[in-house]
């Protein structure tokens, strides 16, 4: 039986209050395999948190709810995309989100919405509010709904949509951390 949908965060909704004031906010941006579309947001969201100064104060990881690609490289099609627009994704393998990350991650941001019902059915009700879609955090469902597709096994195209997507979002992501952080956003 699938639990009934919960209403979906607006841009009002504050972000979850770090978990240790004493260590820097800890996102993972997740998807299903953790090839497409997490590391693509992982790559773009840390470069915009490290033109709004926040590289020191936020750290970035992804991973996948499925298991079938773990330890492999991004998805071809999805680091040449990157690369297209001055991204370098190589260092990237693919790790698989468990239970036991939710207590080290202030924010968990799902690429869309089954990926966020299998996250929130890991997580206990003090956890739930700190998993968020990422289009919601960054201001898309406005534009484009708050899910980010998932551009495996489309063309050229579908990838560079998506890092569109994730290019409107990561920094509307970056300057809500920067107010939850109070920090000021902008170049380091």
């Amino acid at each position: 039986m699938v639990p009934p949908a919960e209403p979906a965060p607006s841009l009002s909704v504050p972000l979850p209050p770090p978990r240790d004031s004493g260590r820097p906010y800890r996102v993972c941006l997740v998807c299903l395999g953790n090839i497409c579309r997490s590391p693509m947001a992982e790559t773009v969201l840390r470069a915009s948190l490290a033109e709004a100064g926040l590289g020191a104060a936020v750290a970035v990881d992804s991973a996948g709810t499925g298991d079938w690609h773990i330890g492999q490289p991004m998805y071809p099609q999805a680091q040449a995309a990157l690369g297209r627009r001055g991204y370098d994704g190589s260092a990237h393998r693919a790790r698989q989100f468990g239970p036991g990350w939710l207590s080290g991650r202030d924010l968990v941001l799902a690429m869309d919405a089954a990926n966020l019902a299998d996250l929130r059915q890991l997580a206990g009700a003090a956890d739930r509010d700190r998993i968020r879609l990422f289009g919601e955090v960054g201001g898309l469902s406005e534009i484009e709904g708050a899910e980010i597709p998932d551009p495996y096994g489309g063309n050229d195209a579908d990838f560079g949509h998506v890092l569109d997507l994730l290019g409107a979002a990561a920094p509307v992501v970056a300057a809500r951390l920067a107010q939850l952080l109070g920090r000021p956003a902008g170049p380091a």
